[in-house]
């Protein structure tokens, strides 16, 4: 049949529909449905990062549906990202505390995952000849403690009232691992730190022991972050902080264990 004018127009009109059609199956499989595991970004204390480590890929393991993304930092820093717009889905700090001060942007229970209490950090070797918690009392010893506004500091605290003792600080620091840096690098002589702080330190650093009288018992506790995308997986990983396979973690790592979890 010849190739009329008219023809050609109707061909020219219809060629757009059909490119059309081949693309949208295209695009249809790009943003249709889900796409692959739910990611959580889990806020957590600078505390957590070695045994979080690991618990990434024991929880992936359990639940492929579900990828954990760690942010390390201070209470300041959490404080700062819980106020943003991208919050993250949960919230783990090292003491309930905390928790109270971030209850505005979280939901659902605070679980207790693990217990920890504090030694004193001296550089290798002990070369102040630090024997407990009187000899940080001493005029020029340069002792770092926790600022009285984030768990090692609050804790700190704790034992220097129950020892009786007034400490002079040469500084403060947000966390118990900026205490411990400054220890290592040499900046202060002595600090209180987390056991589980000193473990990750080797040999950079030796310790003094507080006495169980005299030391405090440090809850880590998780919560689900409000308004999160995520809230049933969210809710589903605290939970599961709390289960036996993520508390043998923790006990590796020299976490104590909450009294539920024995």
């Amino acid at each position: 049949m010849p190739d009329s004018p008219r023809r050609r127009r109707l061909r020219a009109s219809t060629a757009p529909l059909a490119s059309l059609a081949l693309l949208l199956p295209v695009l249809g499989a790009g943003c249709g449905g889900s796409s692959g595991p739910a990611t959580l970004t889990v806020l957590a204390t600078s505390s957590m990062k070695e045994v979080f480590g690991e618990m990434g890929t024991a929880y992936r393991h359990a639940h492929p549906g579900v990828r954990l993304k760690f942010e390390f930092g201070a209470v300041p820093e959490m404080a700062d990202r819980l106020a943003g717009q991208d919050r993250g889905d949960v919230l783990v700090t090292a003491d309930m505390a905390s928790m109270k001060e971030a209850d505005d942007y979280l939901v659902g229970r605070r679980r207790v995952v693990a217990h920890d209490s504090l030694t004193i950090a001296v550089g290798p070797g002990n070369p102040y000849r630090i024997r407990g918690l009187p000899d940080l009392a001493r005029p020029r010893l340069r002792v770092v403690v926790g600022a009285e506004t984030v768990p090692v500091g609050r804790y700190t605290g704790q034992v220097f009232t129950k020892a009786g003792l007034t400490v002079r600080s040469s500084s403060k620091a947000i966390s118990a691992r900026a205490v411990l840096d400054r220890v290592r690098a040499g900046e202060a002589d002595a600090g209180l730190v987390f056991l589980t702080d000193l473990r990750s330190a080797g040999i950079a650093v030796s310790s003094v022991p507080i006495p169980a009288n005299l030391n405090v018992t440090a809850a880590f506790a998780a919560a689900t972050v409000r308004e999160t995308d995520h809230q049933e997986e969210a809710d589903a990983f605290v939970a599961w902080l709390t289960t036996a396979p993520a508390q043998a973690v923790f006990h590796k790592h020299g976490f104590a264990l909450p009294p539920a979890s024995r």
